[in-house]
């Protein structure tokens, strides 16, 4: 972060400097939650987690040379200046929208159900193109993850792409404070985080509380291919910018060649003109990401060839539709996350592949009361995608499997109860040449199972 001085971050937290008069000047060089991450000069924000109780961490932080730490109790004798509030989490999220107030580089801000972090890396892909550019890391998308990712903005930065993520309402209003900004991308409206939002009324409600905390005449970009999206195009001002397969759009994609899990060639069509590229990462609904990618690019001044370069350019992130080719088999590791709309998808990049297609699905989480009847639906898509197998683990996969069977009986599937059972499993249901998906909720951790087909490919 552009240096802070200790008396500036009391004052934009609302916080008691506590310490020598002498070092209220002094300036930090970052922000971590994380005791193992302090380093000299850092601000150390003792948050009170599930597991562990950031005070506790406080003697060791001043050792390793922290500037200051933010605390709710002050310890005993602290070896170190301390900022005193009454809620940490609260302080860090006021720090941080008074820090992005001390911006002027474009912010990109990024939701929607399904594709957030592949839409993020796409922008981020061609946006890199011209600028210096800030992305949001793994899974440093809510209300802690994102005042992180705001105070990892340095003097060099030219653009920032911020990832939002949500599961209530309010949430998206809390991190549009902080993250003002300049352009508004909705991915898609669809089926996650129900317990708490109900529909996708609810979904769309809460999503767009983004406009709200966005700047001054703020650009907003969406997939008019969406049912619920679409309905934003009257009463808005700015007049929103649609993307989609439609041309009827603001920018749309044509002359779609599905290259299977080699990605997909097809020609972008903007009012600037038109150009081909090549998607290099399988999936139709890349499709939509690079045009999301193409609007904030022409929206910050990129040229057409300066767009398709970014395009050609992205590479897979771990656990997001992640093709990894072994000797035996290629994995399409897709293990990070999953809801309803996210897993017929990438049965659908599954069903492109050449050989024969596997797919390793687990329990979606977070559905509500209708969990168990979009499990059954997924099973039902799975049956009708054109994949050959399907083994499945969990309880709520249970669901998947009956809606298999009852749309198509003759496909091969079968289901665990435990991971170790489908690990132990394996060896005898795969085939040399398989394609193999593997997705789920990332409760489910099926991280393990990506290993295990990487090491016996390789082997």
């Amino acid at each position: 972060m552009k240096e802070m001085s200790l008396n500036q971050i009391a004052l934009a937290c609302g916080g008691t400097y506590i310490g020598e008069d002498s070092k209220r000047t002094l300036e930090v060089t970052g922000v971590v939650i994380d005791s193992r991450k302090a380093e000299p000069g850092c601000l150390f924000a003792a948050i009170k987690g599930e597991r562990a109780d950031g005070h506790s961490f406080i003697p060791s932080v001043f050792a390793k040379g922290a500037a200051c730490v933010l605390c709710e109790q002050l310890p005993e004798h602290p070896a170190g200046p301390c900022i005193l509030v009454d809620s940490c989490l609260q302080a860090l999220k006021s720090l941080a929208e008074y820090y992005r107030n001390t911006l002027s580089i474009p912010v990109i801000g990024i939701s929607g159900s399904v594709g957030k972090t592949s839409t993020k890396e796409m922008i981020a892909a061609v946006l890199a193109q011209k600028y210096s550019v800030l992305k949001t890391e793994g899974n440093f998308n809510n209300e802690i993850g994102l005042p992180l990712t705001i105070f990892r903005i340095r003097e060099e930065h030219e653009a920032a792409v911020l990832e939002m993520g949500i599961s209530d309402f309010g949430e998206m209003t809390r991190l549009g404070r902080m993250a003002k900004p300049n352009i508004c991308v909705l991915t898609n409206i669809g089926l996650c985080h129900l317990e708490n939002l109900i529909d996708r009324d609810g979904i769309l409600k809460a999503k767009t509380e983004m406009f709200q905390e966005a700047q001054p005449g703020a650009r907003i970009i969406l997939n008019g291919d969406d049912d619920k999206l679409i309905t934003l195009k009257e009463n808005r001002t700015p007049v929103p910018c649609f993307f989609g397969l439609d041309s009827c759009h603001d920018l749309y994609a044509e002359d779609i060649e599905n290259l299977g899990l080699g990605g997909t060639r097809c020609t972008f069509v903007t009012k600037a003109g038109s150009f081909q590229a090549l998607i290099p990462i399988p999936g139709r609904h890349m499709v939509y990401n690079a045009l999301a990618g193409t609007a904030v690019g022409l929206a910050l001044n990129l040229s057409l060839d300066e767009i398709k370069a970014g395009i050609e350019s992205l590479t897979p992130v771990s656990g997001r539709n992640n093709l990894i080719h072994t000797p035996k088999w290629d994995i399409l590791d897709d293990c990070y996350n999953a809801n309803p709309v996210s897993m017929c998808a990438s049965l659908d990049v599954l069903s492109c592949a050449l050989g024969r297609k596997t797919a390793i699905l687990g329990d979606m989480g977070e559905l509500g009361q209708n969990e168990k009847l979009l499990h059954y639906n997924v099973g039902c898509h799975a049956a009708d995608a054109g994949v050959d197998a399907v083994f499945l683990v969990g309880e709520l996969s249970k669901e998947t499997a009956r809606g298999i069977e009852a749309k198509n009986p003759d496909i091969i599937f079968r289901h665990f109860d435990t991971k170790q059972e489908l690990l132990d499993a394996l060896p005898l249901l795969l085939s040399q040449g398989d394609s193999i998906l593997v997705k789920a909720s990332h409760f489910m951790e099926f991280e393990e199972i990506v290993e295990y087909l990487k090491k016996t490919g390789n082997a």
